[in-house]
This record gives structure tokens, sequence and C-alpha cells, in this order.
């Protein structure tokens, strides 16, 4: 035993004393479908539960909820009680979504200490109140402007139109995401005005333009910090490439994309546009004209449009919107004569967390002050979970709010009692079929809820877990939801699901069974094997490194190997002993066989927490034994005298990992045709 206590810390990752973790809220216009589950919250829940048991469970909290503000709930509330599929308020209709999105976390065993609602009960109140403090914070410290910008206006309807009740093209080259008024299906951001081909959803009519004025965070006067930042971005441990990728293209200098054909037109239509150069060799199809200023791009814009000449535009920092005129939304404060205004949605939506923070906290009798020692505090992090559609509004839009929040004089080295910067941890998108999903698709993709018909939930956790969306956008394609399914081809949500159910089975199973008969249902005590040992150690230390990065496809594979590997070394050594009939060769295969699974049901405790909850409570073992403080002790020390301690009685063809009742039917449909 040595060995474990003389383990190299300097080589182990240093995780934070006290930790919050928050996953992307999903709208409160539907109830969840398999993309939020599988993209984002089943990824915060295993950080969440790996945190727990690292840190203690006290030192973590795991907040989320329903986004119930903004355009996609107002207008989807509206067309349904059109249609007359609704007859309730838009506040019964996001609370009738909440439900159903909470029904779907909890199916799911996500262990979240509050799943909120930002326009419902208690957690409204303090969102309402937070959302006042942020903005006036803003305002004092001197980063709001006022800006007079184009609003889409419905003449017919005599309404403003926000958000989803726009549609037209993205104006941001090479993009082909759907556009709504001022951001597009992608997360590009871009002025009203530039949106091509609007039209009003109510109406279905092209709307008007009018002018408004409305409280904006210009962004552009953090790019200097924002660059600073995403420095540091880059080199961390949980930081996908693609992301920082993606953020950079919104640092980049503001620039035109003609098409050749149209930039011969230029000369014709004896227009001067502002100082630009031409970036060369960037485009073949297209000239790029650079501007220095975002307002010289916007002019230049203007002018373009006016002589009836086409372009797109690059991905670059533009004022980042605060407040609106939707009368679904948080009030905002009045500021300067401006009391008649909404918080847009996206902005309330980056500091909920902090908002639902306060609520768990004062829902537990919690000081009120003391959700600073969790966002506030050099000990602590914010892990944000989220998906690469939404890069844009937690990268440079959230860190330069919290940098401004901060002090008059941003800095990205916050200090104690300033807002920490979160560490973003993005996924790619979890695609359906091999695209998209859409409701309006042939094929209905699944809802979160309607997989679990066929599937349980730590079947879909291993799958989802396995699939490598901090790498590629992967398609989900379970054989269910498959017209046409071919009968010899293998469900691919079973393939990592059958780890569980399966293999560690059958070896947990061994254990017990070989306990029961030959031990009197005790664990035999004696000297754990050098290899189990060493093998057990460097799978620990592998799995707290990737664990650290959040490399949760290589987790997957590190367990899958080590629970074949002991798998195989039962099936070898235990028949060995058997055919033998050595009682000293039995007793030390099964020693090993115990540790092994130890520290695989330590290990797999974040990922399955049922079935290893399971293991651990026939193990008749209480909660240290999940403690990563104990992490590499054997399982002796926790069981005290081995004389008197006794396992739970298992039953013949007991399962701590449990199959769907579906395909357990499908079994014995399947035995009975043989």
């Amino acid at each position: 035993m040595g060995r474990i206590n003389e383990l190299p810390e300097a080589d182990r990752p240093v995780f934070p004393k006290r930790a919050v973790v928050t996953a992307g809220m999903p709208n409160g216009n539907k109830e969840m479908y398999f993309h939020h589950i599988g993209g984002v919250f089943i990824h915060a829940d295993t950080y969440a539960r790996f945190l727990r048991d690292r840190l203690g469970r006290e030192n973590v909290i795991f907040v989320s909820g329903t986004d119930c503000y903004g355009s996609p709930a107002f207008e989807q509330h509206r067309q349904l009680a059109s249609k007359g599929e609704f007859s309730g308020t838009i506040e019964e209709f996001a609370e009738m979504n909440y439900i159903k999105q909470k029904a779907a976390i909890d199916a799911y065993n996500i262990d979240i200490n509050l799943f909120a609602a930002s326009a419902l009960g208690r957690s409204r109140e303090i969102h309402e109140q937070l959302s006042k403090t942020f903005i006036e914070k803003l305002y004092t410290n001197g980063h709001l402007i006022k800006i007079s910008t184009t609003q889409f206006y419905d003449k017919e309807h005599d309404t403003y139109l926000n958000g989803r009740q726009v549609i037209g093209k993205c104006p941001v080259a090479g993009c082909s995401g759907r556009g709504y008024a001022d951001e597009c299906a992608n997360g590009h951001q871009y002025m009203p005005a530039m949106l091509i081909d609007p039209i009003s959803t109510i109406s279905g009519n092209r709307p008007e333009e009018r002018e408004v004025i409305n409280w904006y965070i210009k962004l552009t006067d953090f790019k200097a910090l924002l660059q600073e930042w995403l420095g540091g971005f880059k080199t961390h441990p949980t930081t996908r490439a693609f992301a920082a990728k993606s953020i950079q293209e919104f640092l980049e200098p503001p620039v035109i994309y003609i098409k050749k054909d149209q930039m011969a037109l230029l000369p014709l239509s004896k227009i001067t546009l502002p100082r630009y150069h031409i970036r060369n060799g960037e485009d073949k199809g297209n000239t790029v004209l650079e501007f220095d200023e975002l307002d010289s791009r916007e002019k230049a814009c203007s002018l373009l449009s006016e002589n009836n000449i086409r372009y797109r535009t690059g991905k670059t920092l533009v004022p980042f919107r605060l407040t609106g005129n939707i009368k679904w939304g948080v009030i905002a404060p009045p500021l300067e004569g401006l009391d008649d205004r909404t918080v847009w949605v996206w902005p309330e939506s980056l500091w909920a967390p902090i908002s639902f923070t306060m609520t768990y906290l004062e829902k537990i009798g919690a000081e009120p002050e003391r959700w600073k020692d969790w966002w506030c505090s050099p000990d602590a992090k914010v892990y944000q979970f989220l998906g690469i559609d939404n890069i844009y509004f937690y990268g440079p839009a959230e860190m330069a709010m919290f940098m401004g929040y901060n002090a008059p004089t941003p800095n990205i080295e916050c200090a104690d009692g300033q807002l920490q910067l979160p560490e973003l941890i993005v996924n790619n998108h979890l695609l359906f079929m091999n695209k998209k999903s859409s409701s309006s698709d042939e094929i209905k993709p699944p809802t979160a809820l309607s997989l679990l018909e066929r599937y349980t939930a730590e079947q879909l956790r291993v799958h989802f877990l396995s699939l490598g969306l901090s790498l590629r956008s992967v398609s989900f394609q379970p054989k269910t939801c498959e017209p046409a399914a071919d009968a010899s081809v293998s469900d691919p949500v079973l393939k990592e699901g059958n780890l569980l159910t399966n293999v560690f089975n059958r070896f947990a199973r061994t254990c017990f069974y070989t306990s029961q008969k030959y031990f009197g249902g005790k664990i035999p005590f004696g000297d754990i094997s050098s290899e189990v040992l060493d093998e057990s150690v460097k799978t620990v230390l592998a799995f707290e490194k990737l664990m650290y990065s959040c490399g949760f496809h290589s987790i997957m594979a590190l367990m899958d190997a080590y629970v074949r590997g002991m798998n195989k070394y039962a099936s070898k050594h235990m028949r060995e002993a058997d055919i033998n009939n050595d009682e000293i060769m039995r007793k030390s295969v099964l020693i090993n066989m115990f540790h092994m699974l130890r520290t695989a049901t330590a290990l797999m405790h974040p990922i399955a927490p049922e079935g290893t909850e399971r293991v651990c409570a026939y193990l008749n073992l209480d909660r240290d034994f999940w403690s990563w403080d104990n992490i590499f002790k054997p399982i002796y020390y926790f069981i005290g005298n081995t004389d008197s301690h006794r396992l739970k009685f298992l039953e013949p063809r007991t399962d701590f990992f449990i199959k769907h009742p579906s395909q357990l039917e499908m079994m014995r449909q399947d035995g009975e045709g043989e």
C-alpha cells in the first residue's frame, strides 16, 4: 500500500474549493428535447456529480432552469392561442413547459440543486431584482450607451416585432441559418436593418423599420480585454479548439463581402464608402472590404443597400442590446427617461444562474450575501456547459458584461468580491439522423421523455457521453427512431449501455455470488496484488485528469477498457480456480476482484449513479465510499471488521444496471424464436 500514499501530488490537477455548475437553459416555448438532455445536461450533471465526490456535496451547487421570457415563448404562445390550441395566459404557458422540462430532468436522474424558472415563483422575484441591480451597475460603471436603431414594425397589426416574430436570411457571409430580428439560428448577431428579406410572422408581410432607442453595452470597448481573456481561454484544459476559434471570429475587424459582379457596380453607383482596405487572397469569390470601425461598416452597408448592391457581412463585435419593448420580459430599470423597457432575454439569461444560486441558498437558509462565496471568490469556480450555437452570448457578451459589472475600469483578473469569469465547456451540435433536428422534419426528433419509453436513463447517459461532442458534431441515431431499421444492425444506443447491463453486471454478480457461496457472504481479507493496485491507481489518476478537462468520451473509453479488463481477469482466473478447486487461489482472485469492483464503482458513480449506488448498497457501505478523500483506499477501509461485515444477499439473476422492460421483452421473444 505504500505506493498509494506516495502519489506525486504535483502531477495531479488542482480543483477549486467550491464550484457552481450550470447548464444552458432550455427555452420556455416547448418541452425538453433529446439534444437538451444529451447535448448539455448529462455532461453537466456528470461533472457536478464528480465534483461532489471530489470536493464534498456541500461545496458544489448545480443550477439551471427554464428560460421563460423572450420572443420564442411569446410567439409560440401567440400562435397556439390563435389556433385555439392553448387557452391560458403566457405565464401559464411558461409554467406548463417548465413542469414538462422539470419532469425530464428528474427522469434522467439529473442531480440538480435547483431547476428554477426565470418567470415563476420566488426565483422570478430574485431574478427581477438581480436584473435591475446588474443593469444599474453597468450603467453606474459607465459601460452602457443609448443607441437609436431601426426595429421591425407590423403596420397591419400595429405592433413592434421582436426576435422570432421576424424571419429572413442571416446577413453573415457563409451562414445558411434562418435569420430573426437581430440574430440567426446559429447565434450570429447583427443590426435589424441588415436582415435579408424580413417577413412578419404575424401578418406574413414585409414589416416597416421604425426608429427606437434602447440600452446597449458596447462590446467593442472590451475588445482588447476579450482578446486577453481569449488567450487564457485557449490554453485551459477544458477549452475546445472549435470554441476558441469561434470566439476569435467575433473579435475580427468588421468586414463586408461583395461578389465580384456586384463590386463592378460600385464605381457606377457613384457612392463613396467610408475608408476601408481590401483584403487580398482571402476569398476567391468575393471582394473583402475591411473597416477600422463598426460605424464605418454600418454606413457602408446602408449606402450599398440604397444602391441595390448585394453584400454579406462578416462576424465581428456589435453593440449587445440589453433592453427592448417586448411585453413578456423582466421590467428594466428606468434610466434617463427610458422607463417603458423590458430586459432583452439573452442578457438576463446569462446572469440567471446567479439569481438561481441566490434562490437555492435562500431556500436552504443561507445568508443573502453567501452567493458571493460561490460567484465572487477566487477559491470558487463557475463551470458553464453550453452548445456551440450559444458561444457568442456566453463568450464575448457574457465576459464583457461581467468585466463591466466589476469595475469602471474592467480587468480579466477578478479580485476577491468581484464576479469571477466562468469557465465555458462547449459541446458541438448533437444532430438527429445526420442533420440539425427540427420539429418540421418528416421524422420528428424525439423528446427527452419519449426516449425513456425504449431506453433507461443510464443507457442514454453513457451513450451521450461517449459521442465525443467535444471533438465534432455527432448524429444521434437510435434504432427505435428509424422507421425501417435493419434488424441485423445493432442499436448504437445499446453499444455503450451493454458495458453496464452486460459486462459490469456480470463482474459484480460474480463477486457477490462467489462471496455468498464460498465465504459466508463476506469479503475475504488479504493482500491485493501489486498489479491490480497499480492498474487501479493508474486508472484513477487518468480518470481525474480527463474529468478535469471534461474529456467525457475519453473517460468512457478509459472505463470501457478498465471494466472489460477486470471482467477478463475474473473469467480467466476464477475459472482456473474453480477447475482446480483451489480455495487459496479463489480467495486471492476474489480479493483482487473486490478491489477492482471498488475502483470501477467509485469512478462510474458520476456517470451511472443509480447502478453504482445499488452496488454500494449491496456492499453495505455508506456515502464515505464515494469521497475522493478515500479514492485510493481499499475496500477494507470502509468495512472495518471483516469478520462482522456482511454483504447484502444478492438474489439469483439480480441486475445492478437495469435493462429497459421493452428490451427484456425483446430478449424473451428472441429466446422463444430460437
